[in-house]
Order: C-alpha cells, then sequence, then structure tokens
C-alpha cells in the first residue's frame, strides 16, 4: 500500500451521512504537514449554498440578465450523472427519480451518484488525463496510477493530501502508483514537470518564463527556475517505454542553486523557491519536493484552493471564473472574484473535501438552469469569446469516455458474449480510434466531440454502434419491443430502499400503448425526455408506412438516429 494511503479507511454511507450532519457544528480545522493549525467555524452546505446564490443574483442583477428557466427533471438527472459518474443514467434510475414526488429528491441524486463506485472510475479517468494525457507514450505505468487515483476518490481524499501525494511522490510504482505523475513529465531536466504541477495545482501557466519574462504581469524568468529546482534530484529507475513495467522514483540531493540563460546570452542563478518568492530551509530533513508540496498546500497561500475551485466550477457547469481554468493572474483576473474567493476559503474549512465541493456547486441555481436561453440571456455565451454570467448551464461536448460509457448503459452493447478483460480491451481499442482521430501526443489532447467527418463515421458505422442496435433476441431493443424492459426495470425501481419508505410500491413507469410507447422508451433512454408530439407522429408515421417490415427495423432506425444526434452526444 502507498505510504501516504496508510491508516485511511474508506467511510461506508452511514459514516458519510453522519460526518456531513456534524460538520456544521465543527469548529476547528487541524491543517496537516507541520502547518500552522487554523481555527475557524465551518458553514452548513445549507448556508453556503444560500451565499452562493446571492453571489450569482446579485452578478446577474449587475450584468443586466435574466436567467434561464429551471432544467426539468429529466435534464437535471442526465446532467448530473454524466458529471458524477461518467455516463447518462440507466433507465431504471431515470424512471425512479422522474417518479419521485419528494422535494429534496435532486439532492439526494446527488448523495446517490457521489456513492457510486463509477463515481471513482470516472473521476480517475479525468484525473488521470489531467496528469499525464490520454495517449500517454512517457514511460510511466498509467494503471498503476488510476488505481492509485481511484482510492483516493474512493476514500473522498482530502484535496490538499491528494495534491501533496501527488507532488512529494516516492518509491515503486507497484506500490505508489502516484509516482506515475512526475515520472512522465522528467524529460528536458524536469522543465515538463514544472511547468504541469504550477499549472494543475497553483492554476498559473508560467511555462512562457521558462525563457523570458511574462509579457502581461510581473512573473520573472527566475521564478521559473526557482520551481524548476525542486525538482533537479528526482530521478527515474526502472525500464523505459512499457506502460506496464515496473520503476521508482525518488528524490536525490541536489544543488539548491540552479543557472539559466536569459535572452540576453548571459547566465544567472536563482536559489531554490516558491513562485511568490518563499524560500526554503536549507537545514530542513525534507526531500525538495516534500518542502515544494507543503509549500503547495499551505492555507495561507490562495493558489492550491482557487485552481480547484476554478476547476471544478468549470466541469459541473461548463465554464470557469478563468480561460483558460488553469491560467489565474493578475493578467487573468477570474470574472467573478468574490464567488471565487468564498468557494476558495469554505473549501479549504471543510477540510478540502471535494465531495461536499460537489453538492455546493450542483446545488447551486446555475446549476439547476436549464442551458436553453432567451432573449433575456442571450448574451451570456462564453463559446463565442463573451465572459461568462453563469445565468444558464452551457452545454458540453462527450469526452470518448463518457460516449462510450454511455452508449453500454443505455444499451448494454458490451455484453454479447464478453467477459470482464474482453470488454475493458474492447473499451480501451475503441477509446484509442478517438485519441488517434483528434489528438496529438501530448498532454493537451483533445478528443471532445465536434462533429467532424472521422467522429461522425466511427459513430454511425462502427462496431459499438451496430452493437447497440442489435436486434437479437435478448437485446436491449428486443426486449422494449415485447415490453419486458418495463417489467425488469420497474422491478428493480422497487429495490431502493428510499423508494419503499416513500411510497411502498412500485414507481409506475407511464408510456403510451403500442409503437407509441415504444418509441418513447428510447427517447427517455438516449435523451432523458420523451418525444415531442411532433416527433412522435413522423416516427409514428414512418412505422405504418413500413408496416410490411419487422417491427424491429424500425426500432433499429429510430434508435440509430437518437444515438447519432447532437442532442445524444452533448451535455447540456
Amino acid at each position: 500500500m502507498p505510504r501516504s494511503t496508510e491508516g485511511f479507511q474508506p467511510l461506508d454511507r452511514q459514516q458519510n451521512s453522519v460526518i456531513r450532519l456534524c460538520l456544521p457544528v465543527i469548529v476547528s480545522l487541524v491543517v496537516l504537514f507541520g502547518s500552522t493549525t487554523v481555527t475557524q467555524a465551518a458553514s452548513s452546505d445549507a448556508d453556503i449554498i444560500t451565499r452562493i446564490n446571492e453571489f450569482l443574483k446579485q452578478y446577474w442583477k449587475d450584468n443586466d440578465v435574466t436567467p434561464s428557466e429551471r432544467a426539468d427533471d429529466g435534464e437535471f438527472a442526465r446532467r448530473a450523472s454524466l458529471d458524477i459518474v461518467g455516463h447518462t443514467p440507466p433507465f431504471s434510475r431515470l424512471v425512479q427519480f422522474l417518479g419521485d414526488a419528494s422535494p429534496d429528491k435532486r439532492v439526494h441524486l446527488i448523495d446517490e451518484l457521489l456513492d457510486d463506485p463509477n463515481y471513482a472510475e470516472h473521476f480517475s479517468t479525468i484525473w488521470g488525463n489531467i496528469l499525464i494525457g490520454r495517449a500517454n507514450n512517457r514511460r510511466t505505468n498509467r494503471g498503476e496510477l488510476e488505481r492509485w487515483l481511484k482510492q483516493q476518490f474512493d476514500k473522498n481524499a482530502p484535496y490538499d493530501r491528494f495534491a501533496f501525494d501527488l507532488i512529494s511522490a516516492e518509491g515503486e510504482s507497484a506500490r505508489n502508483g502516484a509516482v506515475g505523475f512526475l515520472a512522465a513529465h522528467l524529460n528536458e531536466q524536469a522543465v515538463p514537470a514544472t511547468a504541469i504541477t504550477a499549472r494543475i495545482f497553483l492554476g498559473m501557466q508560467v511555462q512562457c518564463t521558462q525563457c523570458h519574462n511574462h509579457p502581461f504581469n510581473d512573473w520573472k524568468q527566475s521564478q521559473f527556475w526557482g520551481m524548476n529546482a525542486f525538482f533537479r534530484g528526482t530521478r527515474r529507475q526502472g525500464a523505459g517505454g512499457n506502460q506496464r513495467e515496473e520503476f521508482s522514483l525518488s528524490d536525490n540531493d541536489a544543488e539548491s542553486v540552479v543557472f539559466f540563460e536569459k535572452r540576453s546570452g548571459l547566465m544567472e542563478a536563482i536559489t531554490r523557491q516558491f513562485v511568490d518568492g518563499t524560500l526554503t530551509d536549507n537545514t530542513s530533513p525534507d526531500t525538495p519536493r516534500k518542502q515544494l508540496a507543503k509549500l503547495v498546500i499551505d492555507p495561507s497561500k490562495p493558489y492550491l484552493t482557487h485552481a480547484i475551485v476554478n476547476r471544478m466550477w468549470a466541469h459541473y457547469v461548463g465554464a470557469g471564473f478563468t480561460k483558460p481554468i488553469d491560467d489565474m493572474g493578475p493578467h487573468n483576473p477570474p470574472c467573478h472574484p468574490e464567488l471565487v474567493d468564498f468557494l476558495a476559503t469554505e473549501f479549504r474549512t471543510s477540510g478540502y473535501d471535494l465531495k461536499r465541493l460537489t453538492r455546493w456547486i450542483t446545488a447551486s441555481d446555475t446549476y439547476n438552469l436549464t442551458s436553453r436561453t432567451h432573449p433575456g440571456n442571450k448574451i451570456d455565451e462564453p463559446a463565442s469569446g463573451a465572459t461568462p454570467l453563469f445565468s444558464r448551464m452551457y452545454v458540453k461536448p462527450f469526452t470518448a469516455e463518457q460516449l462510450y460509457d454511455s452508449l453500454i448503459v443505455a444499451t448494454d452493447a458490451h455484453k454479447s458474449g464478453r467477459n470482464y478483460e474482453q470488454s475493458e480491451r474492447q473499451r480501451n481499442e475503441w477509446l484509442g480510434q478517438f485519441v488517434r482521430a483528434f489528438g496529438t501526443d501530448e498532454n493537451d489532447e483533445s478528443t471532445d466531440f465536434n462533429g467532424t467527418v472521422p467522429q461522425a463515421l466511427v459513430m454511425m458505422n462502427g462496431d459499438l454502434i451496430r452493437s447497440a442496435i442489435s436486434g437479437d433476441q435478448g437485446s436491449f431493443l428486443r426486449r422494449v419491443l415485447d415490453g419486458s424492459i418495463l417489467k425488469t426495470e420497474e422491478a428493480v425501481s422497487t429495490k431502493s430502499s428510499r423508494v419503499a419508505a416513500n411510497r411502498g410500491k412500485p414507481i409506475p413507469v407511464k408510456v403510451t400503448k403500442g409503437i407509441p410507447g415504444k418509441i418513447e422508451i428510447l427517447y427517455l433512454t438516449a435523451l432523458a425526455r420523451k418525444p415531442s408530439t411532433a416527433e412522435l407522429a413522423a416516427i409514428d408515421k414512418s412505422f405504418h408506412n413500413n408496416n410490411d417490415r419487422d417491427p424491429i427495423h424500425g426500432l433499429q432506425d429510430v434508435f440509430w438516429a437518437l444515438l447519432n444526434s447532437n442532442e445524444f452526444i452533448f451535455n447540456h
């Protein structure tokens, strides 16, 4: 077990609930790793959410915009499921949620999603991509890193400890998967390691100061090399090339002074120091990277909390407080500084609790709005370069992983005679198509789905789509056609203890009879909504015009069209 996780055990759902109830009365937070003890009363979730909404309402008033309408339940359930567990909601969970009449059902849905094992899987993939990229071909072990990441999200590790362990990681990759992060970035005298650490954990793009002073603020070339000095003693030992091979990472003694070349050609020396000029203690028993990690998580410095709040807000809402989200500074101030400061302070006081931060954001007015605009907020369009006003939810393209996993959840397309290993191999091969089609071999690959011709061809003609619309006996479409899907999903719904406590009877699945009802099920599965009257009439007419065909063919045509629609491959 990695040294950084010793003594930690995941909490069960009941323990988590008790902790959440106790949080409002916690009056002290002990910040670990030798830093100063901070005493501050922790606010309740309700108070924090109220304050967030007050900031938003004032922001809308100041910018003379009217927010969009509240999202309907299907839109919210689909959005939350994609954001938290990485796929569209299964038909059973969606129907259960839509049939729930309790006023707090959205809060309970968020809790259920955060307790879902797919939460840790989804965020381990997200952070694997952030830390080393999707198409990683560097000398590291992605599998061990993602296993380590999954452990952290499973137990909801405090984010400051998470950052500390990644920056200071040492040891063997099989025992401490966290070493996979920096092992991927040690080329060129650890220049990439310096840049990515600052970008991810400090929200600072210092890489341009490697060669010259920043053109738009007072960041100096010396600041980059002062940070770089923390990594100069880091060494990777072990085989290269094969991402499955074992290796180890160590932090050896290194000179605390680094020499770098200025644009004038002159050489200059800089002592190891943090980006804000904080010098390290040369007599400290800590390794250089451990000293750096302590500076990164120092609660008196704003960088870590501001950077993660900005990143998480962008993940859920679709736009951050800065663009790009990992470039914060005097040259690129946040559009809503008061809200950023508030969230950062409360996040730190909460014990750096990522799940709690998720609850605040997903309960905010912005997250509960529809993505549709109206005349009162048409100017709120950050995709066109405008400053985000957060008067609606922003449309987010699926990642390759979200698309694959949503197709799997919606259709069981992976279960056709494959075991777990075969299914995982199929998933990796399928995702690889999009990395090659849209990505680069750097950490900033772009695998979002944007309607390009290669994407359309893979989607329309790929094996996964063909499996998804299979009409074979026992397939999803066959179960829709014979009506067994309703009985199966209704039975699953009654297993929910919360539903049983509230109603004591199965949730009714209200769909139209006949072919129109089958079409409604396909719409709910793919889009989390029923078809409009016009859509249903047009599709029903096509069935009658082709009444000599097996009805399964008509359902295949409808489902193929839905799964290839923009509405399916966007999170809105």
